[in-house]
């Protein structure tokens, strides 16, 4: 079984599921989420963020495929970008670190540790562009969880990540709340390092030749 993930752009974001695309509740202050939606540009709208994220400051999603299928996705940015993130009791966001804004794997791969592979690609990815940590609002209460990214409020958000998954993935609280924890996940310098590393050798050990042929024999002194 093949796994990958690969960075979000315009030409793949059709990869996501169409309640997703529609979903804008980090991307754009509520009142204006309200008339994309009466205007039905909902789409159009994410996909607007999408560019200007991708624009102003990189790559801010991954997607995973298993064997080529889509299998689910995370978004992430600087705060500065997500509107939404200002309303959460726990803000703001540490000025070093860059928001989670965003996992969701489709139903049909659930339980079979797309999450976690995607956690660890965002962490691929941030550690190489030198941010220090990524932050996420949790959600810590523990009643059932509706799939997908629908539209909704602070009271029962589908968009905000159970604290319990982000605990099993390796972040931290560092802003307590009884609902809506602020969690952290430190990014290691030395990740990419040990990358480098290991490409370096795979490198070098598929540079070196080794001859099968029959060494040559001494030359006789006169």
């Amino acid at each position: 079984m093949s796994r990958t993930c690969v960075g979000v752009t315009l030409d793949n974001i059709e990869e996501l599921p169409k309640q997703c695309r529609r979903c804008v509740y980090w991307e754009i202050p509520p009142h204006l989420s309200d008339q994309a939606e009466e205007f039905g540009t909902l789409e159009l709208e994410k996909e607007a963020w999408v560019s200007g994220v991708l624009l102003e400051w990189g790559s801010c999603g991954r997607v995973a495929h298993v064997d080529g299928v889509p299998a689910g996705f995370a978004f992430y940015a600087p705060p500065t970008v997500v509107p939404r993130a200002a309303a959460f009791p726990t803000a703001p966001v540490s000025p070093d670190a860059v928001l989670l804004c965003g996992l969701h794997v489709l139903p049909d791969f659930a339980g079979e540790g797309i999450g976690r592979l995607l956690i660890q690609d965002v962490v691929r990815d941030l550690t190489r562009r030198g941010v220090k940590a990524v932050e996420a609002f949790a959600d810590d209460t523990e009643r059932p969880r509706a799939e997908g990214h629908g539209r909704t409020d602070l009271d029962t958000p589908t968009c905000v990540l159970p604290a319990a998954f982000l605990r099993a993935v390796g972040f931290k609280t560092v802003a307590p709340h009884p609902r809506w924890p602020r969690m952290r996940y430190e990014l290691r310098t030395g990740f990419n390092w040990k990358e480098d590393v290991e490409a370096a050798i795979a490198q070098l050990l598929g540079s070196v030749t080794i001859s099968t042929a029959p060494a040559a024999a001494p030359a006789r002194a006169n």
